[in-house]
């Protein structure tokens, strides 16, 4: 009789590939990268709706303060990673957006006082040296401009760590897809108003582009709503560990596609800095009135939103 966990497992690892297609997509939609994000979200809402309005489901309602600030956070956060895209190489751009889970244990320390353990600090230092062997290691003609794409991709980091934190917040009174739905609602017009204001283009010139626009928004809602529903039926470290596949699936993507190579060094950096954020984890220590305090909502079983950027 198979396990229990097979079918999770199968789910998490399907959607943690998927969402390494995002670099891959974010160039192919013929639009500016905030424009990019955009038709991202677009896309996704028609489906989000619907499956928030499910039998069964919970009424849509009215967003709160912190889904409002989700949807923000997630704004910055694609904004940011998709000139980041087009600017450095997708290895690099995605691999560096992935220290998101060491930032969180990082706010955890500063803000609430919960003192990493000795493992942690150990994966802040790999982390750091992983990155900067990445950047220095950077080949010319990966991107426009590798050393400031570098940068705009660590930021994502933090945005995204805003974006997690406030969808935990978000989901102590509602469910994954409600929190999903009024943060993409919200961060919709965000990502119009940025793609303007730099003056990207907006329209795809070609029904490629187009379909690439559509492709966004479905892997948004089926990466994401995948992975939630997965971390509501394994444990959240297991479940961590096999996202790690995005930036390898998007590092493969790259070579095939688009024929970007890994140096060495950048080879070696990107092993440190996974190996960073798998120590991350493992060095977080579980709530000390409960279970994990990103594990699923007491009041409908789901999980919030996953762990990776995309």
């Amino acid at each position: 009789m198979p396990s229990p966990r097979l079918l999770p497992l199968l789910v998490v690892l399907a959607s943690a590939s998927l969402l390494g297609f995002a670099p891959i997509l974010v160039r192919l939609t013929e639009t500016g990268p905030a424009a990019a994000g955009f038709w991202r979200l677009v896309f996704a809402l028609p489906l989000l709706l619907i499956l928030t309005r499910r039998p069964g489901g919970e009424a849509i309602g009215r967003p709160s303060k912190w889904m409002l600030l989700a949807g923000l956070f997630f704004a910055l956060d694609m904004t940011f990673w998709h000139y980041g895209i087009v600017m450095t190489s997708v290895a690099n751009a995605t691999v560096f957006c992935n220290l998101t889970p060491v930032v969180v244990t990082l706010f955890g320390w500063l803000v609430f006082k919960d003192r990493p353990t000795r493992l942690f600090i150990l994966a802040l230092a790999l982390a750091m040296g992983g990155a900067f062997a990445m950047a220095a290691g950077a080949e010319r003609g990966q991107g426009s401009n590798p050393v400031l794409g570098d940068i705009l991709s660590l930021s994502v980091a933090l945005w995204y760590s805003g974006y997690f934190l406030a969808v935990k917040a978000a989901r102590a009174t509602a469910g994954a897809m409600r929190v999903m739905f009024w943060a993409t609602l919200a961060g919709a017009p965000l990502m119009a108003g940025a793609a303007l204001g730099l003056g990207e283009a907006m329209i795809p010139a070609t029904l490629a582009g187009w379909a690439a626009c559509v492709a966004f928004g479905l892997m948004h809602v089926a990466g994401q709503g995948g992975v939630a529903w997965a971390l509501g039926r394994l444990p959240t470290a297991i479940t961590t560990l096999i996202i790690l596949i995005q930036p390898l699936v998007a590092a493969g993507l790259g070579w095939w596609i688009f024929g970007e190579t890994l140096a060495p060094v950048q080879a070696l950096g990107g092993a440190l800095v996974l190996a960073a954020i798998v120590l991350g984890q493992a060095s977080r220590k579980p709530d000390r009135d409960g279970p994990d305090k990103l594990g699923p909502d007491t009041k409908t079983g789901a999980a919030p939103e996953g762990t990776a950027p995309a």
